[in-house]
């Protein structure tokens, strides 16, 4: 028995009981916390989480037909205004339009005869009304050698006008003219030009 109770003195001697230390609690506390978040930021900045998609555009509203070598016919009074070629055709019927490749519009007056013809890179025609415009690169010739370049012109049936809000040169025979739009029948006998600047012959200015 004496034995035995010096055993667990000796126990109790070697291993005291250590008071509470409420600081030093607190700072192992503080320790664990940061080394947590710390841990947390980590794993997250590693984690491939769900990463952010590329914007994915609407596709484009498909053609309804594709057609090879179009041409179609503007008639008036039963006589035709103006011709349409396109090398190739998208038709989207729904929209009521149709992009045209590599265009040519060849003109007639009120007689039928031939005045002008357009080319340009790319196109629009608006199937119900009849308008169209030419895009890139747009060259009209006239019969008589006048030539007008520019980069957008735009024709509406119902005006039988042709006009555009970009720069144009035009030239003729002993005249050259330049602006920042004009507005003309598709013979171009009466340029009403935008800002116009140029030399020899005479052309219409705005509101004259």
């Amino acid at each position: 028995m004496n034995h035995r109770n010096a055993s667990n003195n000796d126990v109790q001697q070697r291993r005291p009981t250590k008071p509470w230390n409420a600081h030093g609690f607190v700072r192992r506390l503080r320790s664990t916390l940061l080394l947590d978040v710390v841990l947390g930021v980590a794993m997250w900045g590693c984690d491939d989480g769900i990463q952010p998609q590329d914007v994915v555009q609407p596709a484009p509203d498909p053609a309804d037909q594709m057609l090879i070598n179009m041409t179609h016919q503007l008639t008036r009074n039963g006589i035709v205004r103006a011709k349409v070629e396109a090398d190739t055709t998208y038709m989207h019927t729904t929209a009521g339009v149709a992009d045209l490749r590599n265009v040519r519009v060849t003109f007639y007056d009120a007689q039928g005869n031939e005045t002008s013809t357009l080319t340009s890179n790319v196109g629009t025609y608006q199937l119900r009304s009849g308008d169209m415009e030419g895009r890139g690169d747009v060259v009209v010739l006239t019969q008589d050698g006048r030539q007008l370049t520019t980069e957008v012109l735009r024709y509406v049936q119902a005006k039988d006008s042709v006009f555009s809000d970009v720069p144009f040169v035009f030239d003729s025979p002993g005249r050259h003219i330049e602006g920042e739009g004009f507005v003309s029948d598709p013979s171009f006998r009466t340029v009403i030009a935008k800002q116009p600047r140029g030399t020899g012959g005479r052309f219409v200015l705005p509101n004259q």
